[in-house]
């Protein structure tokens, strides 16, 4: 009998402890739902901005990383919206942006109320990872939210 290797059980051993890697910053942050609930584990609370519109979120490492794997997971059962998100890198805070991935997703209850994106990357040297969420392309007043980051 041959044995196929679970592939996420290997991944789970490479995640980026980012509380130890980087420094975050966000662009607004509901006090009840830290960017560390995202970043560190708590995939019950996640995290939400304070306000509305266009959010940003942005990992500075303290030394390059090579990246491999991007895994994101959004959930909203509340809000009908059309979402999109920008996922870019740069080798250095200051340096322009490459992007990455720039990705749409209906929230539409109860069908589809959960994005998941698990990227598969070739990034040298990156020094910034930066999320730019536009919880709602037509204005709304949707607030952005992220239940869970890992990075590898």
């Amino acid at each position: 009998m041959i044995r196929i290797p679970q592939i996420a059980a290997a991944w789970v051993q490479g995640w980026l402890d980012l509380n130890k890697a980087a420094s975050v910053e966000v662009s607004s942050e509901d006090e009840n739902y830290p960017i560390e609930s995202a970043l560190l584990g708590d995939e019950k609370t996640g995290w939400r901005a304070a306000e509305s519109g266009t959010q940003t979120i942005r990992l500075i490492f303290d030394s390059p990383q090579n990246l491999r794997r991007i895994f994101l997971a959004f959930e909203d059962s509340e809000a009908f919206r059309t979402q999109e998100f920008v996922l870019r890198w740069s080798p250095r805070v200051g340096q322009p942006f490459r992007e990455i991935v720039r990705q749409q997703w209906n929230f539409s209850s109860p069908g589809a109320v959960r994005e998941i994106e698990d990227y598969a990357v070739d990034l040298s040297n990156v020094g910034v990872l930066e999320l730019m969420i536009v919880p709602d392309k037509s204005g709304g007043e949707a607030r952005a939210s992220l239940v869970k980051m890992r990075i590898a």
